[in-house]
């Protein structure tokens, strides 16, 4: 098992809780993104940088996963590519896309999408906050105790 992110757009702060779960367990962490990503000296972390342009990173991710492994994103659509691989998807605000929700997320997109096209206006998601930073580390380790709990 290993853990993906779709880097880019993915809060600092959460990227620093992955270094250092990857390091405490030993897990390898894969960082995805279309620009130079700076990490830790660690044998289990590394960056892979993608060229520019739309979903391209995404596509990478896609290629990489295999089913049980971890995959860091706020993107619907990715994270619905990767459960089709049997792969997990977690978001940065420590919420688990799954089977049960994934076609409601995509719907929900769409629709804003469509909105958005039309030119009304929308808003966004709530300002990243240290709540979410905790819901996703409490996700995180609870996912990381299972998977070391399974591989003995």
């Amino acid at each position: 098992m290993q853990v993906f992110v779709d880097a880019d757009a993915c809060p600092f702060a959460i990227k620093e809780i992955l270094f250092r779960a990857a390091r405490r367990e030993e897990v390898r962490l894969t960082l995805v993104a279309n620009q130079f990503l700076r990490t830790p000296p660690s044998p289990f972390i590394k960056a892979i940088q993608v060229p520019a342009g739309f979903d391209v990173a995404d596509a990478r991710i896609v290629e990489l996963v295999v089913a049980g492994d971890l995959v860091i994103t706020a993107d619907i659509p990715l994270a619905a590519s990767v459960l089709e691989k049997g792969g997990m998807a977690l978001d940065p605000r420590g919420n688990w896309f799954t089977g049960e929700n994934i076609e409601e997320r995509l719907s929900v997109r769409d629709m804003m999408d469509q909105l958005r096209n039309a030119g009304i206006e929308t808003g966004g998601p709530a300002p990243f906050s240290a709540r979410d930073s905790q819901s996703f580390a409490g996700q995180l380790d609870r996912f990381l105790a299972r998977h070391r709990a399974s591989s003995r």
